[in-house]
């Protein structure tokens, strides 16, 4: 299935957005690796990720901190090429190793990675549920004040 990445990089002023490639990275170090590439300084770097009409992603990382990630509907990423690398034990609250079941359908992770950004818990989440992905993700990069840096890389 086809998908579309794309970086943002927070830098003093504004927002710059870069169309990424992820079919090289194999896990979230991978990810986490491409999105420091692209950092300006401290500020924090958004990876957003979305895969056709199904769902998407929102991979926040800050400096050398642990990536924190938020997927729209766990079950459809656990389905997709992605699966394992965005469902850590963090995004899924388990160890997905220990569980036989797939993940549940939903929100997974952190619904608070883009809430000092502008971008409240719960209309994340909502996002998740009533939208189209590609539509969430130009909702979610107005309440950041990129989308017209987003819509220039997609």
């Amino acid at each position: 299935m086809a998908y579309f990445a794309a970086v943002l990089v927070r830098t003093e002023h504004h927002w710059e957005a870069q169309e990424v490639d992820l079919d090289d990275v194999e896990d979230l170090d991978g990810i986490a690796d491409l999105a420091r590439a692209s950092s300006v300084d401290e500020e924090p770097v958004l990876l957003l990720v979305e895969q056709e009409d199904t769902w998407f992603a929102v991979i926040r990382v800050d400096g050398e901190e642990d990536p924190r990630i938020y997927v729209s509907d766990a079950a459809a990423v656990a389905r997709s090429a992605y699966g394992d690398t965005l469902l850590t034990a963090e995004v899924l609250g388990h160890d997905p190793d220990d569980d036989e079941e797939a993940p549940s359908t939903g929100p997974a992770g952190d619904e608070t990675v883009l809430a000092d950004l502008g971008v409240d818990p719960d209309e994340l989440t909502d996002l998740g549920g009533g939208r189209l992905p590609a539509d969430a993700l130009i909702v979610i990069a107005e309440r950041l004040g990129c989308a017209d840096e987003l819509e220039t890389v997609r």
